[in-house]
């Protein structure tokens, strides 16, 4: 299966999980679910959860839907389990919970994935330990000063088994991420950090998995992804009103028929 057909039955699924459910996010979900699925056909991540696998935290926890899917395919949750996305006293909420296996921290709260990615990257150095840590954060999560703390500490730390994916897609909950605080150039201040720095189309498959390939001796690794909200669905695409507004019926079906 190529990874356009992988990810057009990823797009379908989560729909149907976020219609199902009545809840939010579906914008920022189609958003990274191309992503998604060159990166986890790349992690070393299983049912077996060994301590030299890689470590993906997702600090956008509002994109749990997708991340529940390809943990799902990736044996680590029942495939079963998806069904109760968001219903009664599920444990899979419309946040990554580290309740869930292979949630390896609370996603949410904005700009704290960063922080514990770098946790996790020196503890693996410490230890000698193999395997990569991937944190995939938002732009909007990037306003957060903890991010550029964490920025900082892992450039002196030398974490080249670090790498930051940003989701920019240039919306966020309350406007466009130029109107809400403007960090662009992005690329400009991550390198001001000492950061290797690639930028690409969040959608090219190419593009991702030859980034993802990438190797920063001595210094960690920013993907800026440059993504459209809503990726998929024309009349959802680069509208933030699907960051928070629920699918109905009628609309789920058209968006069905799109995603073919």
């Amino acid at each position: 299966m190529t990874y356009r057909q992988k990810a057009l039955k990823a797009r379908r699924a989560v729909l149907k999980m976020i219609h199902e459910a009545q809840t939010s996010h579906i914008g920022s979900n189609l958003s990274v679910i191309d992503l998604l699925t060159v990166l986890f056909d790349k992690l070393n991540i299983d049912g077996k959860m060994k301590p030299d696998r890689d470590r993906f935290v997702l600090s956008a926890g509002w994109k749990a839907a997708s991340l529940y899917w390809f943990l799902a395919q990736k044996g680590v949750i029942p495939k079963k389990d998806l069904k109760t996305f968001c219903k009664g006293d599920s444990k899979y909420i419309g946040l990554a919970e580290p309740n869930v296996r292979g949630v390896e921290f609370a996603g949410g709260s904005m700009g704290m994935g960063l922080p514990a990615g770098v946790g996790f990257a020196l503890a693996k150095k410490m230890k000698k330990e193999n395997g990569r840590v991937v944190v995939l954060e938002s732009d909007g999560g990037m306003n957060c000063g903890m991010v550029w703390e964490s920025l900082a500490i892992a450039t002196h730390h030398k974490l080249d088994n670090l790498t930051l994916i940003i989701d920019a897609n240039g919306l966020q909950a309350m406007g466009t991420a130029k109107e809400v605080l403007n960090f662009e150039p992005m690329d400009r201040k991550l390198k001001s950090f000492g950061w290797e720095v690639s930028e690409i189309d969040g959608h090219d498959y190419k593009e991702i998995e030859k980034a993802l390939e990438v190797e920063a001796k001595g210094r960690p690794h920013a993907i800026i992804s440059r993504t459209v909200k809503g990726k998929g669905v024309p009349e959802m695409e680069g509208d933030n009103l699907w960051h928070y507004w629920h699918v109905d019926e009628k609309l789920y079906k058209r968006s069905l028929k799109a995603l073919c």
